[in-house]
């Protein structure tokens, strides 16, 4: 039975589930999608690197709201090309093709990292502070998944992540107090410190903003004496700490956790979520589209927080 929008829509949960949207929020976004579509075929078919004639080239099977269907159900559960192309009645290289096309004007329709943190960084007044970065706050945290072991004997190196005890690649994000993720670095290697990442891409967290760490970010009170930096107190060697310290840490520990929160929300889908399977080079473009997917959805549950 071929996977199609008319039958999945009629299964509220499985709906959810093979998406990661409700009905409501996938129409809005595919609203979007199909406004924006026929400009970004012009553009696709008129670029000056095109070497077929306009018209010429394969047909697509499916209708756009299908091809983007289909590009949701890969992210959200990471199936094999294989069973894709099975569920939605094409070949694998179809499946393939279909969503390398969508990408790009996917990522024009939802609200990416990199756009929210262009908004941060072009920030004039307190009102859009507060509106981008309310109550002040801001949330730091890096992430690791889980990547084949590479064959080539450097890489094997330098993507082995003792904490993890695997091969991983690693990505910073930054968060408000929603959640929102308002910063996702370029992905790095495995074996790289947490620090070091932030020291190698620090995110442009304005001066009077309180920004909150774990202890993975020792130092950086030192190396940015300019930040707002919420770090937890080390317990000294050989000793104790006080009362208000480790209360201080507790409720660090209360605040941080929105950020892992959005990094949850992002590992639910799949692509992200278990050991990734894709080139290397298409990682940033991958997990930025999952960024921007999870800042939809809580736009959508915030209505505070700025749409454009």
């Amino acid at each position: 039975m071929t996977l199609n929008y008319k039958k999945l829509s009629r299964k509220t949960r499985l709906f959810k589930t093979f998406t990661g949207f409700n009905q409501d929020e996938f129409d809005r976004i595919f609203k979007k999608i199909n406004e924006g579509y026929e400009t970004y075929e012009k553009e696709r078919l008129n670029r000056k690197d095109r070497k077929r004639a306009i018209g010429a080239g394969r047909k697509f099977k499916l209708q756009l709201r299908e091809r983007f269907l289909m590009l949701l159900v890969y992210y959200r559960l990471y199936i094999t090309y294989t069973l894709a192309g099975f569920l939605f009645d094409v070949d694998q290289s179809t499946i393939y093709r279909n969503i390398r096309h969508l990408e790009a004007l996917v990522k024009e329709c939802i609200p990416l990292p990199e756009k929210i943190q262009e908004r941060v960084e072009r920030i004039r007044d307190v009102d859009e502070l507060f509106e981008i970065l309310p109550e002040m706050e801001a949330f730091v945290d890096a992430t690791e998944q889980e990547i084949p072991r590479p064959k080539d004997k450097q890489k094997n190196k330098e993507y082995y992540s003792g904490k993890k005890k695997r091969h991983t690649i690693k990505t910073q994000i930054a968060t408000n107090k929603d959640g929102l993720i308002v910063h996702r670095s370029k992905s790095v290697e495995g074996k790289k410190h947490d620090y070091t990442l932030f020291k190698e891409q620090p995110p442009p967290i304005p001066e009077d903003i309180e920004s909150y760490v774990d202890m993975g970010y020792l130092g950086i009170e030192k190396d940015f004496p300019e930040m707002n930096v919420r770090i937890p107190h080390k317990k000294p060697k050989g000793g104790e700490l006080s009362e208000a310290q480790k209360e201080y840490n507790r409720n660090l520990r209360k605040k941080r956790v929105i950020v892992e929160h959005s990094i949850c929300r992002m590992k639910k889908y799949e692509i992200f979520g278990s050991k990734f399977r894709n080139r290397y080079e298409r990682y940033d473009t991958m997990t930025s589209i999952v960024g921007g997917f999870v800042n939809f959805r809580i736009m959508n549950f915030c209505a505070s927080i700025p749409t454009k």
